[in-house]
């Protein structure tokens, strides 16, 4: 055993004897001179009894008792409530021993089993705190062809993830970064001010705190959909140098960035929820160019919709359609539009009737 480890556990040890009920002032005096022996033995009792008072020593191993009241009489741990902010291990495993005012041995079973606990809980507050100090989280998300995937990020975020789509999240002390490589997403983000969410892709950074917004990689641009809280659309500098306006979009905001700056549009939630409806399986024109409609079922479909010729490109469609039922809308081209289907195992060719 290491000395380290030794200390813990004689830190523990102290711990659980002084909050019993036969502590003294002579043992008071005992703890103190262990403490000032050597400083590591102090801080190994600092970090414990922190980590002790911090998970709620009754919320852990007593399930609500009043604060200084010991557990009872061979309970064994509870699992600490959800929600603390250490995330400490769980302790439902880890069995007492009865203890007996007229049995000094089963009083030591009972302080080991609980210094065995506290042991533990220094271990994961140790492990969480070098985690917060030195350590970095990261990860890759992908979805495939006409797959809507949903994941929750390690830090409590949701992220949807549109159909061929990729991204990669590093999550640090400071910042919740996102990459998105390819494709769409729309994040649902856990509030915390201390770390901002920010997604970066070709060039334009997008913040947020805690808020609810898409972001969608075309070849030429970038759409951001805000549809709760506020997120701020940064792009990176000119070629002369220069620092690029910011833009600030509260909910409702579709703002597409490209070669030509940043175009914002102010739009009722409802209205910008629309474009979202991919995640229910459905997408929705309106005066839309058949040659954008099209492009738009071919994101989620591996048989593509191919427009023959310039006449058929121009036409304009509006409505709500499954994006999983390329065939379906083709059929309603047909019936109502001057279009001729070609089929195809793997295309539909829309040519001019």
């Amino acid at each position: 055993m290491t000395d380290s480890r030794r200390i813990e556990e004689a830190a523990a040890d102290w711990l659980v004897r002084r909050d019993g009920d036969d502590w003294c002032a002579q043992d008071q005096r005992a703890l103190d001179a262990w403490l000032t022996a050597s400083a590591q033995h102090k801080v190994a009792w600092l970090r414990l009894e922190s980590a002790w008072r911090e998970a709620g020593r009754l919320q852990a191993l007593a399930a609500g008792l009043p604060a200084g009241s010991p557990p009872p009489r061979a309970r064994s741990g509870t699992r600490m409530a959800e929600g603390t902010p250490d995330r400490l291990p769980d302790l439902q495993g880890v069995a007492f021993s009865p203890r007996h005012r007229d049995d000094r041995g089963q009083r030591g079973g009972w302080r080991h089993g609980m210094a065995a606990a506290l042991a533990i809980v220094a271990l994961g507050s140790a492990a969480w705190g070098g985690w917060q100090m030195t350590g970095r989280e990261q990860g890759t998300y992908a979805s495939t062809v006409g797959q809507i995937q949903t994941v929750t990020l390690p830090d409590g975020s949701t992220a949807t993830l549109s159909s061929d789509s990729r991204l990669e999240l590093r999550i640090s002390r400071s910042e919740r970064h996102v990459s998105l490589v390819q494709g769409e997403a729309f994040f649902d983000v856990a509030r915390d001010t201390r770390r901002p969410f920010v997604v970066e892709t070709e060039g334009r950074r997008v913040a947020a705190v805690g808020t609810r917004f898409s972001v969608r990689r075309d070849t030429d641009a970038v759409r951001v959909v805000v549809t709760e809280g506020k997120v701020r659309l940064e792009s990176r500098a000119g070629r002369d140098g220069r620092a690029q306006p910011v833009a600030l979009l509260p909910a409702g905001s579709v703002a597409t960035a490209g070669r030509n700056g940043v175009l914002v549009r102010s739009l009722p939630v409802a209205d910008a929820e629309r474009y979202l409806e991919w995640r229910e399986g459905f997408l929705t024109f309106d005066d839309t160019s058949l040659a954008e409609a099209a492009a738009e079922f071919n994101r989620f479909n591996t048989r593509k919709l191919e427009v023959a010729d310039a006449t058929v490109a121009e036409l304009r469609v509006g409505g709500n359609f499954r994006w999983s039922n390329a065939d379906g809308f083709t059929h309603l081209l047909e019936q109502g539009f001057p279009v001729r289907a070609e089929r195809h195992p793997d295309r539909i060719v829309l040519h001019t009737r």
